[in-house]
């Protein structure tokens, strides 16, 4: 069974909040800082990090 990458993300997304229950403005830091990491000079060390 193939399943994109997106659809597993926002299941784990969706239970993560659902079970954790983290405050809103720490999800929204992850995602702007994880949005801004990804289009900065440190995302080839974070690449080869993990594979």
């Amino acid at each position: 069974m193939d399943v994109p990458l997106w659809l597993a993300l926002l299941c784990v997304a969706v239970l993560g909040v659902k079970l954790i229950r983290p405050p809103w403005w720490l999800i929204a830091v992850l995602l702007l800082g994880g949005y801004l990491i990804a289009d900065s000079l440190l995302a080839p060390v974070i690449d080869t990090a993990i594979k």
